[in-house]
């Protein structure tokens, strides 16, 4: 069933008069969340920085909330990393974005704040989820170890939203986005994710002439990604027309394994070398994509671009950084 756009609220119309605090807001997706909410017409966006408030402790919160003011809150800070990054801070994983957001919200509900977004993780399902994953499906076992420590911080948080729904009808909704990619991403090779990780690799290797590049596991795995201009209008779509207490999948559906995942960047970057499996590194979950059904029933929902079209303008986008960082530096050394 397809709701008819005419249920809904016009977007611009939505967020003409609203406050809105967007926790992450200088962040990936975060920018691109802001960046719509500013074509949408929004008129108060509040992008909380660390060095101003620091979520994790509860009178940062009061004070963001009494600055702002906000209706909204679309919580999408996070302490995030790859599989690396995971598995060296399982502490400060668990406890940053528990107590960022357990806070947050009951602050949020008790500020009288009209509706909280809560933006999960794909790293909550169960590490044998069937394929493709269902909400229904969120509890039917623990997570995949590497992540398991932020999987079950995030999915916390829709426990908690579900109880203040029940108990005091607090609006509160969870989002769950499958991995993103796209412009602006993390390109740090001991931080990133999948996708800048292997653009880089693949361009450093080729401005070096190497013949070989190294890659984590066997390749086998496979991952769902979403460009992260589409997500953020899932998640707009739905702090817009979105209002019950079960989760929902922001995703593309589009599953394809590492090993493809790398031979496509390779070919899209023109690096030619071998690709090398080590296969000592961890494989993360095994198989990993969405049924996106509820986000096209519930809110019309659809991510847009093609993954080849989100890669090649990913790898555009990194490509110009890195010249004008290398021009930078030329006249840096001139003077």
């Amino acid at each position: 069933m397809h709701l008819n756009n005419h249920h809904w609220p016009d977007s611009y119309e939505f967020w003409q008069d609203k406050s809105v605090v967007v926790t992450g807001g200088a962040g990936f997706l975060g920018s691109y969340v802001v960046e719509k909410l500013h074509e949408r017409g929004a008129r108060r966006i509040v992008v909380p920085r660390s060095h101003q408030y620091d979520l994790r402790q509860l009178e940062a919160i009061r004070q963001l909330l009494a600055d702002a003011q906000p209706d909204i809150v679309i919580h999408m800070a996070a302490r995030v990393g790859g599989i690396g990054a995971n598995r060296d801070h399982p502490a400060e994983f668990f406890y940053d974005n528990l107590m960022m957001g357990v806070q947050l919200l009951h602050e949020s509900w008790r500020f009288g704040v009209q509706k909280f977004v809560t933006i999960g993780t794909v790293c909550a399902y169960p590490k044998y989820t069937p394929v493709p994953f269902k909400e229904d499906d969120l509890w039917n076992g623990y997570p995949e170890e590497t992540n398991a420590p932020y999987g079950l911080a995030k999915k916390m948080l829709l426990v908690q939203g579900e109880a203040y729904r029940q108990q005091y009808g607090f609006n509160s909704i969870f989002l769950l986005p499958v991995n993103l990619y796209g412009p602006r991403d993390n390109f740090d090779l001991e931080t990133s994710h999948v996708i800048p990780a292997l653009i880089r690799k693949c361009i450093e290797a080729t401005e070096r002439g190497d013949d070989e590049i190294v890659v984590w596991g066997d390749g086998s795995p496979t991952r769902e990604f979403i460009y992260a201009a589409d997500a953020a209008e899932g998640i707009l779509l739905a702090s817009e027309r979105y209002n019950d207490p079960a989760p929902v999948n922001i995703g593309s559906s589009y599953e394809i394994s590492i090993r493809d995942l790398v031979t496509l960047i390779a070919d899209l970057t023109g690096f030619r070398g071998r690709i090398v499996w080590d296969t000592t590194k961890p494989n993360g979950q095994p198989r990993r994509k969405l049924d996106v059904s509820r986000a096209w029933e519930r809110f019309g929902f659809r991510a847009e671009t093609t993954f080849a079209d989100g890669l090649r303008a990913t790898i555009a986008w990194y490509r110009s950084q890195r010249e004008s960082l290398m021009a930078m530096r030329a006249v840096g050394e001139a003077h």
